[in-house]
């Protein structure tokens, strides 16, 4: 590690000291100032002074975690609170929103400030309680001028706060955490204008991570609020099904028939009408309690006990089967046992329980019930979940302040200004090279994860290209001092060469031999493809375009399209690039080298349908050096740069000689082409800078 990187380190551990010191007096001063209001009554909270001055002084994630802190250390005394945590953590986001946008600077804007965090105090915090069920509320109106009070003295303690903390002070307790140098304001002003090609990191990381944690959170309340639900729904099912044992213990079995027949006037009716009245006394949630002789005409009424202002029916009522007991009726009618129901019809919502009495012989003369009210089961179970989803988004926006965070400070900064660095390097001028390398070691990265190794990796491949490059440099000076000495004698052609031709017979050169070993490995051409052949056509290959020698400049490398005479003056090369060569052989006639330049010159822009130029002859008539010239010269020429187009990609440019395969080329030769994609695409690559 550099000292620049050691550095760096000791300023962000000291910073983030302050950050954490400062962020635990917010959260006393919550704590002291709440707890002074409860001691003293007055009509005020204050429990947000602490979270305010850390989101304006420290930052988004400060605030956010003193907020949640707050409220879940409350939490501990008070329950309720935990789920107020939520309003906290809101206040923490809009408060640093606002300061952001400078709504502290004069008084309207300061007003605007206040009223926006009572909405989110006063406004959800009156809202909570009711959605909550059993949280007492002073009503929306009272709470919102309360909290109106209460955040104007906390936005005057905060301004207050503003005016008096120094600026070293406000700079220290900052909470920005580079993990490398950090960027100037002009730096900072480029990296906002890269674009990405579809959606950048930060996007996608934050997007990813509100899928995920809706989709944990949703997965996690839906089973916490059916396990609650069915937890409490047993609960109440092993209640009620006491009770209705209770109530089964209050009858008498051999004196069922007379209470149907004698009512009130029978031996013991009354003494346990009584103890029966007091078995639904004893709580609220029992709706009735009754005792009913189960016949096939319906229910006949032993005892029917309502609730303490109203009577039930009268013994020897006969009742009809509700619906819901319509399925059991057989079992009720055997004395048998049966589940218990929940239904939801006149009654109400019930959950009802039938316990069979039987008498000393062992048959059911009657059975005893209990129906108890499902509706608080509801009213609690959405309760539940409500309070879960409030935990859940104070958290939710905790963990999303965090991660964007990390992402902004650990990924996105550091990735920004390598890639501006490297920008420069693209020029291939010294002093962008060099200006380059500096600013990229000046940017101390030091995230100490793989976005670090990175950064040192870079800054290595930075220093070892700029060396390279100078090398490479300097030895081209030297080749080219070299090559001008070796063809002085054709100086007067070289003037009026193709600009291009330099790296186009380097490259079509090497794709050449590719294709002939490709054909000789597959089988094909073999007679011919000896290893003096292959070598031959390499050699002589530079030598296909000599005849452009002869094409006037102003045709050679005119911008735009030929028309229609210069075309034709362009398809003379050919035949002078022929006759040339054939000059040289008539002083050499053993080189077979020549021969084999003679008929790249002259054929390479031959057709395989015969439609080309110079002759027009086709297929195999045209000599296989050409016809193997003809793919490499037009696939060349697709993926180099001219004046008049940029370079094709390598994927474009097959794809244009595929189509001609069977026309315009030999389709054996483009096989063997496409067959040695990846020789061919390291020939491009090394010669990419050279086109």
């Amino acid at each position: 590690m550099t000292k620049l990187e050691e550095d760096l380190l000791k300023v962000k551990n000291y910073r983030q000291t302050w950050v954490i010191g400062f962020s635990l007096i917010g959260l006393a001063l919550n704590l002291i100032l709440s707890a002074i209001v409860v001691k003293t009554g007055i009509s005020l909270y204050l429990d947000t002074v602490g979270t305010v001055l850390c989101a304006v002084f420290s930052g988004y994630l400060p605030g956010v975690v003193v907020g949640l802190l707050t409220n879940l250390i409350k939490g501990l005394s008070d329950t309720a609170s935990l789920y107020y945590g939520v309003i906290n953590v809101l206040i923490a986001v809009v408060a640093r929103f606002l300061y952001q946008k400078g709504w502290l600077r004069t008084v309207p804007t300061a007003i605007v400030y206040i009223a926006a965090l009572t909405a989110v105090g006063g406004g959800m915090g009156s809202v909570l309680p009711m959605c909550l069920e059993g949280f007492a509320t002073q009503g929306i109106f009272n709470d919102l001028l309360i909290d109106f009070a209460d955040k104007t003295v906390t936005v005057i303690i905060c301004v207050f706060a503003l005016h008096l903390v120094p600026d070293n002070i406000r700079e220290k307790i900052s909470f920005k955490t580079w993990y490398q140098n950090p960027i100037s304001k002009e730096m900072a002003a480029e990296m906002r204008n890269i674009e990405c090609r579809v959606v950048s990191i930060r996007t996608k990381i934050m997007a990813l991570i509100i899928i995920v944690m809706l989709a944990v959170g949703t997965a996690s309340i839906s089973i916490s609020y059916v396990l609650y639900r069915n937890a409490t729904e047993n609960d109440r099912i092993e209640w009620a099904e006491g009770m209705a044992l209770a109530a089964a213990g209050i009858i008498d079995p051999e004196k069922v028939d007379s209470f149907i027949k004698l009512g009130f006037v029978a031996d013991g009716y009354a003494n346990a009408y009584v103890r029966f009245k007091n078995l639904l006394r004893s709580s609220s949630q029992i709706e009735y309690i009754y005792v009913y002789r189960i016949l096939e005409d319906g229910c006949h009424v032993v005892f029917d006990i309502d609730t303490a202002d109203l009577e039930g029916e009268s013994p020897g009522t006969v009742i009809p089967f509700d619906d819901a007991f319509k399925p059991y009726i057989g079992k009720l009618l055997a004395g048998e046992k049966i589940p218990p129901m929940i239904s939801n019809g006149a009654y109400g919502w019930l959950l009802t329980v039938y316990c069979p009495v039987y008498d000393k012989a062992g048959n059911c003369v009657c059975y005893a019930a209990a129906d108890v009210s499902m509706a608080d089961i509801e009213n609690n179970a959405r309760a539940f979940f409500l309070q879960m989803v409030f935990l859940f988004t104070g958290f939710f926006i905790l963990v999303l302040t965090i991660c964007f965070w990390v992402t902004e400070y650990n990924i996105i900064l550091p990735i920004n200004a390598m890639a501006l660095c490297t920008n420069l390097f693209a020029k291939h001028s010294k002093d962008d090279i060099k200006n380059g390398i500096k600013r990229m070691e000046d940017l101390g990265i030091v995230t100490g994860d793989e976005v670090e190794n990175f950064y040192h990796s870079l800054c290595k491949m930075a220093n070892d290209t700029a060396d390279y490059i100078n090398d490479i440099n300097e030895k081209t000076e030297t080749i080219q001092k070299l090559q001008n000495a070796f063809i002085f004698v054709l100086a007067d052609m070289v003037e009026s060469r193709d600009k291009n031709t330099g790296a186009h017979v380097r490259k079509t050169a090497a794709y050449t031999r590719e294709i002939m070993l490709s054909l000789r490995e597959m089988g094909y051409y073999t007679d011919v493809l000896t290893d003096k052949f292959i070598e031959d056509v390499e050699n002589s290959a530079p030598l296909h375009d000599v005849g452009k020698i002869t094409v006037p400049d102003a045709v050679l490398n005119k911008p735009g399209k030929l028309d229609n005479d210069e075309f034709t003056i362009m398809k003379e090369h050919t035949v002078a690039g022929a006759e040339i060569i054939n000059r040289v052989i008539s002083q050499v006639p053993e080189s077979d080298f020549l021969k084999d330049a003679r008929d790249l010159a002259h054929f390479h822009h031959e057709k395989w349908d015969g439609s080309g130029y110079p002759t027009g002859i086709s297929r195999e008539e045209i000599p296989l050096a050409a016809r193997i010239m003809a793919v490499t010269d037009v696939f060349d020429a697709l993926t180099s740069q001219r004046s008049y187009k940029p370079p094709f990609t390598y994927e474009k440019a097959m794809e244009i000689i595929e189509e001609g395969a069977g026309t315009h080329f030999d389709p054996l030769v483009v096989k063997a082409f496409r067959r040695v994609e990846g020789k061919v695409r390291t020939i491009l690559s090394k010669n990419q800078n050279n086109t």
